[in-house]
């Protein structure tokens, strides 16, 4: 069941695109999306490596605090603005299907998201910057620091009605997959076409495809099987996804660890770098 839907979000031009997909599922959850600015401290706003006056450190901090106030209050006004044009509600007690909440905590967004995350049902978060460098420790945390399922959205795509009609599920009957599949099972429940995409490099002691049917079939879910013979997992998905329609991706992350997928670019690295859709991932 989804009830919590954590958006933790900073002054990287994503706002809009990680809130339009958190309200939509929202909505169609009867959820309550909770967003999280994840306020820099003054301290690591100040130059590096150059020395500083006790004076000169003084005044750089107090024009920094003022900074963050500056883009607090800005980023406040984009949000409330935001909530309301997607359709959330900031009131309680409001007849919205979906409910919306801003709060602040100062820190490093990796460890917002590892403190916020961990009693979220869902996590969403734009598509990594990796020629930016922004976003990866983000995503790792989530994954690995959270333990929480995660939605990437790409950059500045907005989600229509048909958001999470059409579910493609990737398999290959590993670990990650069926932590994929079992963590998604309430965003799969409704959709009214679910489709298992499979090929490349299957697990040889994982359950087999038509058993993920079974599995699907005994929880109401009727899922059709859609081979592709790309030898490359991530082109496979990907292509297949564009090939059938489908507006949302799930997939089981990091078979391998994020360092080692980052180093070498595992499927799951290079389906993160390449979609143009949004993806849910679990490890």
């Amino acid at each position: 069941m989804i009830k919590t839907i954590l958006v933790p979000v900073r002054g990287d031009g994503m706002v809009a695109t990680v809130l339009a997909h958190a309200a939509e599922l929202a909505k169609q959850h009867h959820a309550q999306v909770n967003v999280v600015h994840c306020r820099a401290q003054p301290k690591d706003l100040m130059p590096q490596g150059v020395p500083l006056g006790e004076f000169a450190q003084k005044v750089m901090l107090e024009q920094a605090s003022e900074l963050a106030n500056r883009q607090e209050n800005h980023l406040r006004g984009i949000l409330h603005r935001l909530a309301a044009e997607f359709g959330l509600s900031e009131e309680p007690n409001a007849e919205s299907a979906a409910l919306c909440t801003f709060t602040e905590q100062q820190g490093r967004m990796a460890d917002v998201v590892k403190h916020a995350g961990r009693l979220s049902d869902l996590i969403v978060l734009p598509k990594p910057q990796r020629e930016r460098n922004l976003g990866q420790s983000s995503l790792k945390a989530a994954l690995y620091g959270a333990g929480r399922p995660v939605l990437i959205c790409p950059g500045q795509l907005r989600p229509d009605e048909t958001f999470a009609h059409h579910v493609a599920v990737g398999w290959n009957g590993s670990l990650p997959a069926a932590r994929a599949v079992a963590s998604s099972l309430d965003v799969v429940q409704p959709a009214k076409r679910v489709s298992i995409l499979t090929g490349g490099k299957v697990q040889s002691h994982g359950p087999t495809v038509d058993e993920l049917v079974a599995y699907y079939a005994m929880r109401g879910i009727k899922a059709e099987i859609v081979p592709f013979e790309e030898k490359d997992a991530a082109t496979g998905l990907l292509k297949s996804c564009k090939r059938i329609g489908a507006s949302l991706l799930v997939i089981g992350a990091y078979s391998h660890s994020h360092e080692t997928e980052m180093l070498f670019g595992g499927n799951t690295e290079r389906i993160v770098d390449n979609t143009e859709m949004p993806i849910l991932m679990a490890h």
